[in-house]
């Protein structure tokens, strides 16, 4: 296989920005239609997101999977199988749509509070806030390894009363998130086992990219929330 050129790294920078910036635009989407409500089911919502998504990307996308997750769901681990549920009025929904992206080349997640709990509220605003300091740390420091970025994002959420929902705080793009019974290698996974620099040459001879994947989670009143984008492109 060739290795890739400055033209390739460049089209593959510029798609995953595009792919981001389509993905902002689903979510923006369905905040502006107000798709999320008491009362409607998980599943429900699911409908109506895959239907913005066709307007936005004009074409049949991703693979089917479920995007929402709500109030107990939230704290399940990535690819658990849930029953669907009714969204209740103080509930976090938990917006993923990686879904839409065939091959995982990227990721994109938000969390909506349903109602006015003060405690959801800080947790969806926590999140935003440990994930501007994570990309801050990995700008500021060419050599940062998987574990030293994971440590300062486990130390933040700490900081802020929070633990974190998943082993790892981000992946490498293109590479599928981790789920239970597989075998990952640490070292395409922003972890606690990767102790090589994330600015690399991935496979393939592609420059690594790596998608942000911060989850929080109360563990005591059984919450949690996710906050995914692209760490290193804009």
């Amino acid at each position: 296989m060739a290795v890739p050129d400055r033209m390739d790294e460049r089209l593959r920078a510029l798609r995953l920005v595009e792919e981001q910036r389509m993905a902002q635009a689903v979510f923006a989407g369905v905040i502006e239609g107000g798709l999320i409500s008491p009362g409607s089911t998980e599943c429900e919502v699911d409908d109506r997101i895959w239907d913005v998504a066709g307007e936005v990307f004009g074409t049949a996308v991703g693979w089917p999977d479920r995007l929402v997750r709500s109030g107990p769901h939230t704290v399940l681990p990535y690819g658990h199988c849930r029953p669907d549920r009714v969204i209740g009025v103080d509930d976090l929904v938990v917006i993923d749509l990686g879904p839409l992206f065939a091959g995982h080349e990227t990721d994109f997640a938000r969390t909506v509070v349903v109602g006015d709990d003060p405690d959801r509220r800080r947790l969806v605003e926590d999140m935003a806030q440990v994930g501007v300091a994570a990309r801050e740390r990995f700008l500021g420091q060419d050599g940062i390894t998987g574990r030293q970025l994971h440590a300062e994002v486990r130390a933040l959420a700490g900081k802020a009363g929070w633990s974190l929902g998943a082993c790892q705080v981000g992946r490498l793009c293109g590479q599928a998130p981790a789920v239970g019974g597989s075998d990952p290698e640490p070292r395409d996974f922003i972890g606690p086992d990767n102790d090589e620099p994330l600015r690399r040459t991935a496979a393939g001879g592609w420059r690594a990219h790596w998608i942000l994947e911060i989850r929080l989670v109360d563990e005591r009143s059984g919450f949690g929330g996710a906050f995914k984008q692209l760490l290193d492109l804009v």
